[in-house]
């Protein structure tokens, strides 16, 4: 009976053993996976691994940098989702620390009330949050130091995570090359912000740099061009050319000479232009028994164009089913207006730095650009409509929405150029030099030069309505960007004046992905309903002129009584218009339908597919293990 006791106890014994030696191997294996770094990035496009361009510039860091992490870690007012965050965050630093091979040093602070580390962020000027009305402020910063000079991102947030590789490489960048390029910005619109009035009555609004040139002020010194400017500064390293309306020759003259010593130029010309003309609706609003305000109008650089070899017409606006934005349509309809370009990867120039990781630009009212250049001048296309469902419009049509545009909505097979690169020797405009109007002399000119330039057909696209939705976060209020228009821009602006690598870390990234398919079953019964549409306008206007010659041919007060004739027309003119508009019912509900068969399929295979998998597995396992038994 012992004997069968000791047996059962050393049993026992020898099963708690056996759990507490594995329970001490689980907790090794995770501490020991705890330490390592372990990370698969499964994304279509390696969303979350660190970039190329980030790669670069760590590779070429001279002096050593620290970064220093501030965190409310222990404060029980920092909310979960931040703190899930903040480790995102930490993880992404500590691969900038890798990639660094030494340069860069992680430092991570825990900034509790009343400590140095509190202190210090505060020093740094990182933005204390509040969260509840009584609670102490949580911080959620990054300083980084390097010698002397110190660059901060004074507020983390969950909105921005699309641009977090972006904004901590820059900030690498701010701090290792202090130094500032030159940018002059020329523009017939406020983009900069109007300069504040010390005579402005306290409470009244201010005007506001558009948000493009407000980040740029981040990375550049911004300095404003007047657009009666005779010369350029020499430092400035490339100028902006905003909506050139109505430039002078001396304007002109000192925009040629900028590009003929090699100057870089950006240049947004508009034939129709929203700023600009609600603008000067409402100085004409406001100045009606004063002879009246400004004027709106299409804007280019002349003869600066024409000389180059640039074609633009700014009476014609590219209008593109494919690439058709829902707009409001009024009384609680939405249309979809082709002349508001919503411009996919599809046409984008794929091998081009400034447009290969882009998928969504809006442009309203664009231009089209031709290619007319020399043998000297490369033309490249940068982005471009459709090729099928794209036609020129007229700018006085497209501003009145579809009804006024409808009829001229023919598509002529011709992809449109919207945004070209220019590169190459470049030849001036006034080869005879400018006469001074003071000494009546000609001044020295160069009348040839190699340079680069950026023609986008559009200016608004910079516009903040067209490019970011201001939104509430735990830190303030923050600009999210609603589409890539920012990105393309300061692309733009950083291979021109800044450093390249940024362009790469900026682009990666597409969280919106457009449903493709969905659009391409719009645009098809877009076209089913103009063709339904146009015959039946046809149709009524010949039963209109038909009544017409009846009418004609009635004399004196007859003309108040409609003849059975007339009747019979006015019949067959009704019926007509209503087969008609059941048959574009019919063809509205066969897009439905097959939207939603789409749908109705993807839901079957993201639901079902897996767990049909996983039997199919056990049901090949159990067939399998059958066979060996």
């Amino acid at each position: 009976m012992s004997k069968k006791k000791n047996s059962v106890f050393s049993k026992i014994g020898g099963g708690i053993a056996g759990l507490t030696l594995l329970l001490a191997i689980i907790c090794a294996v995770n501490i020991i996976i705890s330490n390592l770094r372990m990370r698969v990035d499964l994304t279509g496009e390696n969303l979350y691994t660190l970039s190329k361009g980030s790669k670069e510039i760590l590779g070429q860091l001279e002096a050593d940098i620290t970064l220093k992490l501030y965190f409310s870690s222990s404060s029980a007012e920092m909310p979960m989702m931040l703190k899930t965050y903040a480790n995102q965050v930490q993880d992404l630093l500590k691969e900038y620390e890798i990639a660094s091979k030494g340069k860069l040093t992680l430092e991570a602070y825990d900034t509790k009330p009343d400590s140095d580390a509190e202190e210090w962020a505060q020093r740094y000027g990182i933005e204390p949050q509040q969260t509840s009305m009584l609670g102490q402020p949580v911080y959620f910063g990054l300083a980084a130091v390097s010698g002397d000079n110190e660059q901060v991102i004074s507020g983390f947030s969950p909105r921005s995570e699309s641009t977090l590789e972006y904004d901590i490489t820059r900030l690498v960048t701010r701090v290792a090359w202090p130094e500032k390029p030159v940018l002059g910005v020329m523009s017939s619109l406020k983009v900069l912000g109007t300069p504040p009035n010390p005579m402005m009555q306290r409470g009244m609004p201010k005007d506001e740099s558009w948000m493009a040139f407000q980040d740029l002020r981040k990375d550049y010194t911004v300095r404003e061009v007047p657009v009666e400017a005779d010369a350029i500064d020499d430092d400035i390293k490339a100028l902006i050319v905003l909506h050139p309306k109505n430039l002078s020759n001396k304007t002109l003259f000192a925009i040629d000479q900028f590009v003929m010593r090699g100057g870089h130029l950006i240049a947004c010309v508009d034939p129709f232009n929203i700023a600009d003309f609600e603008s000067n609706s409402r100085q004409n609003q406001m100045m009606q028994m004063g002879g009246g305000g400004g004027q709106a109008g299409p804007s280019t650089l002349g003869i600066l164009f024409e000389t180059w070899g640039i074609g633009f017409r700014t009476s014609k606006i590219v209008a593109d089913m494919s690439c058709a934005t829902k707009l409001n349509g009024g009384n609680g309809k939405v249309e979809d207006n082709p002349a508001f370009l919503s411009l996919g990867a599809k046409n984008m120039a794929k091998d081009d730095l400034l447009t290969a990781q882009l998928s969504q630009i809006m442009l309203p009212f664009a231009g089209s650009l031709e290619d007319k250049t020399a043998a000297d001048l490369s033309f490249t296309p940068i982005m471009t409509s459709s090729e099928d469902n794209a036609c020129l419009i007229d700018q006085e049509n497209a501003q009145f929405g579809m009804s006024a545009m409808r009829a001229q909505l023919k598509p002529d097979n011709i992809q449109r150029i919207l945004a070209a690169r220019l590169q190459g020797k470049f030849k001036s405009a006034f080869p005879d030099g400018k006469v001074d109007s003071e000494t009546n002399k000609v001044e020295n000119v160069l009348t040839s030069g190699n340079s680069t330039i950026m023609v986008f057909a559009d200016a608004d696209f910079l516009n903040d309505r067209f490019c970011v939705q201001q939104v509430n976060s735990l830190f303030g209020r923050v600009a999210q960007p609603i589409n890539n228009n920012l990105t393309l821009f300061a692309n733009t602006v950083e291979q021109f004046a800044g450093r390249e690598e940024l362009i790469g870390v900026r682009s990666r990234g597409k969280f919106n992905r457009p449903f493709t398919k969905v659009d391409e079953l719009e645009t098809k019964a877009m076209k089913q309903w103009k063709a339904e549409e146009d015959r039946l306008q046809a149709a009524l206007q010949e039963t209109q002129q038909r009544l017409q010659e009846l009418q004609k041919q009635k004399t004196g007060n007859q003309r108040l009584i409609l003849s059975a004739e007339q009747q019979d027309e006015l019949g067959k003119a009704r019926k007509l218009q209503a087969d008609t508009r059941k048959q574009l019912k019919d063809v509205r509900k066969s897009l439905n339908s097959d939207i939603e068969t789409l749908g109705r399929t993807i839901k079957v295979v993201n639901i079902g597919f897996i767990p049909l998998l996983v039997i199919a597995f056990g049901i090949f396992r159990g067939i399998t293990r059958k066979k060996r038994n």
